[in-house]
């Protein structure tokens, strides 16, 4: 079935990056600064986004950024928002592109702290789950059993739940998304973008060579990944009021999974628990709404 999508763009983002074939990275970042407009400034820690974005005057992206250090997204763009609104310049856009390295570890004391003190910041974590630009290691973004560089049997642990985390700060806005359906990822921009205060916003993006996966099926296993419950799509407003944006179609995890070489050393009864345990988390937020 074809799916036409009418999703209104400025160019912010151009072609001619440095992302792989196919980035999920890159498709991303074309929705969110193109939905974002030119009145944006961006930060941008060591990153596949910071290859992506590239170096001045050779720059992807026809906004100012500024390339940060890795544990201080948050708090680079807190201080640029202030500095901007001092000069008056209000209506400008402040938006943290992290990856899951930097948000979910490396720089979420800085998150956090960004979060309690409500700044007037978008913070937008492209997850790729792993530390995909230095190699394929495991970050505590990783799914459990997932294989990496750094986890060559399978990742011991599961996933931090980053947008329950942030949820817990009470801020106005976290979102989940992801670029298997764009016209989720573009409505959530735009609100996150017509609101003040911290807004966070967590993107699915696979990474093709870290998960295994075909150049052509970035949205394929992003659309999928949804479909089974292993990433609800949901909104939690002032950490309180959750809504629902897309109901699993009911399609087993191992359809997913399958996609992916990452995890093709899994055992029938570790496909099982993995499908008990999305399960469980679909009946907690559907609980939650």
């Amino acid at each position: 079935m074809m799916i036409s999508y009418n999703i209104p763009e400025e160019k912010v983002f151009l072609s001619g990056h440095n992302a792989c074939p196919g980035c999920g990275e890159a498709l991303a970042l074309r929705y969110i600064l193109n939905t974002l407009g030119p009145e944006t400034v961006g930060v941008v820690p060591p990153s596949c986004i910071a290859i992506i974005s590239g170096p001045q005057p050779y720059s992807s992206m026809r906004i100012p950024v500024y390339q940060t250090t890795l544990e201080a997204s948050a708090a680079s763009a807190a201080g640029i928002k202030r500095a901007l609104d001092v000069q008056g310049k209000t209506q400008v856009n402040v938006v943290a592109l992290a990856g899951d390295g930097g948000t979910y570890d490396i720089g979420f004391q800085a998150l956090s702290a960004a979060a309690e003190r409500n700044e007037d910041i978008i913070y937008i974590c492209l997850d790729n789950e792993g530390y995909m630009n230095t190699g394929a290691q495991k970050s505590s973004a990783t799914p459990w059993l997932a294989y990496t560089t750094s986890t060559p049997g399978g990742k011991p642990t599961g996933k931090k739940n980053v947008a329950e985390i942030m949820a817990a700060h009470e801020i106005p806005y976290v979102a989940t998304a992801t670029v298997g359906f764009p016209d989720d990822l573009t409505a959530k921009i735009r609100k996150a973008k017509e609101m003040k205060g911290m807004r966070f916003i967590v993107v699915l993006t696979p990474c093709l060579a870290g998960w295994g996966v075909p150049d052509s099926q970035a949205v394929r296993v992003s659309r999928l990944a949804v479909d089974t419950g292993i990433f609800p799509l949901y909104e939690v407003e002032n950490g309180r009021k959750y809504t629902l944006n897309w109901e699993p179609r009911g399609i087993p995890v191992d359809t997913y999974l399958r996609t992916q070489s990452r995890y093709k050393h899994l055992t029938a009864d570790q496909i099982e628990e993995i499908q008990q345990e999305v399960n469980r988390n679909m009946t907690y937020l559907r609980e939650k709404q």
